[in-house]
């Protein structure tokens, strides 16, 4: 999307900015004259200026190498210095050595560049192997007839969570089964990355700001499939 603003849009000087309200703003920003394209629409660019921008193992909070997935935190100026009288909210997000976190996974590439592959919350552990939503959702974004698509966990007594997707199809997909989603992973993903569960719906919950609630999404996997 990104890249169709830059080229058919014309917006060649647009940057994209990753951050949050508890740091205003931005966290990391891509440059308008960014050498690369690939680099200024896939990625939220390099850290900003005087901010320590880091990703942290979620566990261990320490420094993830690069190309490993862990969490989007940073320290500096553009920091709260905390939720108003809720010094245990506070305590939360920004921990000893001063660094807020975010919520957020990603990772940074060799070159410096910030990724966002989705939220903690959302992270799906199925038998000790960790699933990101988004990155399956990408792929399956590739399947002829997906318009949309959202990825949950699924409670499963055997392996803790199991990976479900919900679907919108295009139209003159009618025809499309879970099974077809189902061949189109199969060898192209790794096999426990491959939704165990299927469901095509016309749209997705969502909040008055047009945000998907994915809780929402996890209820109804947990009606749909109670004895995962």
């Amino acid at each position: 999307a990104m890249e169709e603003v830059v080229q058919k849009m014309n917006m060649k000087e647009i940057t994209i900015v990753y951050g949050l309200t508890e740091a205003s703003l931005g966290m990391t920003q891509t440059t308008y004259d960014e050498p690369s394209i690939e680099k200024k629409c896939s990625s939220v660019g390099k850290k900003q200026q005087g901010v320590d921008t880091v990703i942290l193992d979620p566990e261990t909070y320490e420094p993830c190498p690069d190309g490993v997935i862990g969490e989007f935190c940073c320290k500096g100026y553009n920091v709260m210095k905390g939720y108003y009288k809720m010094p245990e909210e506070t305590a939360k997000v920004i921990d000893k050595n001063g660094y807020l976190h975010s919520g957020d996974l990603g990772y940074r590439d060799s070159d410096g560049y910030f990724y966002v592959t989705g939220r903690i919350k959302d992270m799906i552990i199925r038998g000790g192997e960790n699933i990101y939503p988004k990155e399956v959702e990408d792929f399956l974004y590739k399947c002829p007839g997906v318009k949309d698509v959202q990825v949950v966990g699924v409670p499963s007594q055997k392996y803790g969570e199991q990976p479900g997707a919900f679907i919108v199809k295009f139209p003159g997909y009618d025809d499309m089964t879970e099974q077809d989603v189902m061949d189109y992973c199969r060898g192209k993903i790794a096999w426990y990355k491959t939704p165990k569960y299927v469901a095509f719906v016309d749209d997705f919950p969502m909040n008055a700001a047009g945000k998907i609630l994915k809780y929402k999404l996890r209820d109804m996997a947990h009606e749909l499939w109670p004895d995962a």
